[in-house]
């Protein structure tokens, strides 16, 4: 208790720089913006949290999409999600039903009279994911996603029948995904139809559940990340689409996805469209994870994204059509060597719209359907979300290093943007962040050219040496992006004190598929190798003599607090007055308490039975005897990818060994650390810890190092 009390009281006297954590959780984050049918509207969701009040807030607004002037739709937080029935109209879930407890209603309004709505549908249990197709004078064909029984019966966590006991029994897997023990409830998609009855829309009848006739249990959306994309309705209402898991393979050692459709009015079964066969060029279709399910403009053709490999979840997506009439699949552009995350037909079908990584940006492409490769068609920020509007122009909704969500007008003839609105501009909390600079770099990595970033801080003066914040990033298949986040924000150590470098090595995406899969069987080779080049390139390039070397700390989470423990034990690592490491993996050979089994499977390239050398030869725990460094190591007790005895382990041995270190945990928090409160303590604890070790005079960083100067050996020699 002495050492968490002394900690709480540095919190007031840490300098935290223009832009701090309470600025970082408390400003706005808002939703991607929806246009309305002749583009003139659109509305998206805001969210913000008070640490004076200790209280979340939330609301929907209306976007004018000629001057960017915004209204308050509603500020009830019983509104869950809104969509558009045409320009006037709107059609919402309210999270609370007057009737039925536990249960959510559908309401209808006017946005120029939100007050004044009214009640639709009763529905039985909550809902979500919601999506309609509304012909002008014609009933409104919906669809909701809810819990179901295996049976097929809605589920209401009120009225479901209480246990007396808490024993949970499995005789296969998944046993616990990600932060939640599996049970027998899976997501399920009801449809139902509004139809108007006098001059009011009102439900025909109990909506319907599409799947509860499946051969085998399926699921959708995908659990835990899964949500509206998993599915579409065809623009006649009369076909649903969607995605779930091969039923017969088991979830946690296959990765491979089936593309369903489905009546809307459940009269038969769902059959999947990717099961087996061939594309039209005679190559064997995909058995990867399919996503993003998009019908044509003339529901004739089903757009989708699938990858090859069954067992890889970071294979790369293609593009695949499918078509009614002749029940055929064409993959698109194989040539192109990006991995698509999103699309969106174009208004004559003859365009596909993509948003994909490149280059640590998330941009548009374009491609005519014969077209050879998608062509780029923007280029800064990231790309959250895209609506084409009846002018064809876009509605985009993008962020960036320096900018959560902002929205804008995009033409895509002439490549300009029209600014609706910009953060920094809107709010507070973030108004220092236009000062900030973010540039690239790159560098010659173990195989290739090494791409990433340098942020500096609002008040950066290049004639003064500044601290060096180096973080890792996680995956290990993902990437540092031109992007906001609120939980790994490098603004935020920037204006802490920090020049943030940021590095893409081998195992990233958005630089082609090869790079992304030569992190196999290499998780502290090749990648370890890029991290050692990229310091050493900084070090010795006359641009970069404004970076304090001497006084820098690194920080990783999840793969990348792999790197921390790594490095920990590595030359790298001594390098670095501290370490911060966040739910990290520490012996290798543990790495079958994890939940998909698939993914070891695949970045070790075998079996821990079959090939145990892979598990151990870059296992953290191996290089014990080169620790040193202090380090900071926080794990959450409901990660059930990296369970949290890998922290414990790692901190015991450090506090065993008298190494310098903290240890902070989460009871209530995943992988990530998500509430408001418990984030705010985890920037305090971070942005504490590496300050004691770079603010410090040089006598008090040296005395608390005293384990740096231990005779390395590398891990060959070990």
């Amino acid at each position: 208790m002495k050492s968490l009390y002394i900690c709480q009281l540095l919190f007031p006297l840490l300098v935290l720089g223009k832009f701090t954590p309470e600025d970082l959780l408390s400003a706005p984050r808002r939703g991607v913006a929806v246009p309305n049918k002749s583009g003139t509207l659109a509305v998206f969701h805001l969210s913000s949290y008070s640490f004076d009040t200790h209280n979340s807030s939330s609301s929907w607004n209306l976007l004018n999409l000629d001057n960017g002037d915004t209204t308050v739709l509603f500020s009830d937080s019983t509104v869950q999600e809104i969509v558009w029935l045409d320009d006037e109209s709107l059609l919402y879930i309210n999270g609370t039903n007057s009737e039925i407890k536990g249960g959510s209603e559908l309401w209808i309004a006017k946005h120029s009279k939100p007050s004044e709505g009214y009640k639709a549908a009763s529905l039985p249990a909550p809902v979500s994911n919601l999506k309609t197709v509304s012909p002008p004078d014609k009933p409104v064909n919906f669809v909701v996603s809810a819990l179901a029984y295996p049976n097929g019966t809605i589920y209401n966590p009120e009225s479901a029948p209480k246990k007396l006991d808490t024993g949970l029994i499995y005789e296969s897997l998944f046993v616990r995904h990600w932060d939640v023990y599996d049970k027998p409830e899976k997501s399920s998609l009801f449809s139902g139809i509004l139809s108007l009855q006098g001059a009011k829309f009102k439900l025909e009848k109990e909506i319907k559940n599409l799947m509860a006739d499946a051969d085998g249990i399926i699921e959708t959306p995908i659990a835990p990340f899964g949500g509206a994309d998993d599915f579409d309705i065809s623009p006649d209402g009369q076909t649903v689409a969607f995605i779930s898991k091969t039923p017969y393979l088991n979830p946690a050692n296959y990765t491979q996805v089936l593309v369903y459709t489905v009546p809307f009015d459940g009269s038969s079964k769902p059959e999947p469209i990717n099961l087996e066969g061939k594309d039209t060029d005679g190559n064997p279709l995909p058995e990867g994870a399919a996503s993003s399910p998009k019908f044509s403009s003339d529901g004739g053709a089903l757009a989708y994204l699938q990858m090859y490999i069954n067992g890889y979840e970071s294979d790369q997506n293609n593009v695949l059509v499918y078509k009614f009439d002749s029940s055929s699949t064409t993959a698109l552009w194989k040539p192109w060597d990006r991995s698509p995350s999103g699309l969106l037909w174009s208004a004559d079908d003859n365009t596909i719209f993509l948003t994909a990584e490149s280059y640590g940006r998330v941009r548009i492409f374009q491609a005519h359907i014969d077209d050879v490769t998608p062509k780029e068609i923007t280029a800064e920020g990231s790309i959250a979300a895209l609506h084409l509007l009846p002018s064809g122009d876009f509605l985009i909704s993008r962020n960036s290093l320096t900018s959560s969500i902002g929205y804008f007008i995009f033409n895509p003839s002439t490549k300009d943007f029209k600014t609706l609105l910009l953060p920094t501009e809107a709010d507070p909390q973030l108004a220092d962040l236009s000062k900030i600079t973010a540039e690239d770099f790159s560098f010659d990595g173990a195989v290739t050219k090494v791409h990433g970033f340098i942020v500096k801080p609002s008040d950066f003066d290049s004639s003064k040496k500044t601290r060096l914040a180096f973080l890792i990033h996680g995956g290990p298949q993902g990437a540092w992006t031109d992007s906001w986040s609120t939980r790994w924000n490098p603004a935020l150590f920037a204006e802490a004190g920090y020049i943030v470098v940021t590095v893409n090595p081998t195992g990233s995406t958005g630089y082609g598929q090869a790079l992304t899969d030569a992190i196999q069987n290499q998780w502290g080779g090749l990648p370890y190798i890029d991290l050692v080049k990229s310091m050493e390139y900084l070090e010795n390039t006359e641009e970069y003599k404004y970076i304090d070397f001497d006084n820098a700390v690194a920080l990783g989470a999840s793969y990348g607090g792999y790197m921390i423990n790594y490095i920990q034990g590595m030359p790298l690592g001594k390098k670095f007055r501290a370490l911060v490491c966040h739910d990290g993996s520490f012996a290798s050979q543990n790495i079958y308490a994890t939940d998909e089994l698939y993914f070891p499977q695949r970045e070790f390239n075998g079996t821990l039975w079959d090939n145990p050398e892979n598990y151990s030869k870059w296992s953290p725990s191996a290089l014990i005897k080169n620790w040193g460094t202090p380090q900071f190591v926080i794990h959450n007790a409901l990660d059930f990818r990296l369970p949290i005895s890998e922290g414990l382990s790692v901190f015991n041995i450090l506090q065993s060994l008298g190494i310098p270190s903290k240890f902070l945990t989460f009871p209530d928090e995943n992988h990530w650390v998500l509430k408001p409160e418990n984030s705010l303590v985890w920037h305090r604890e971070v942005l504490e810890w590496i300050n004691r070790w770079t603010e410090a005079s040089s006598n008090t960083g040296t005395a608390k190092m005293g384990k740096v100067e231990t005779v390395l050996k590398t891990q060959e020699e070990l």
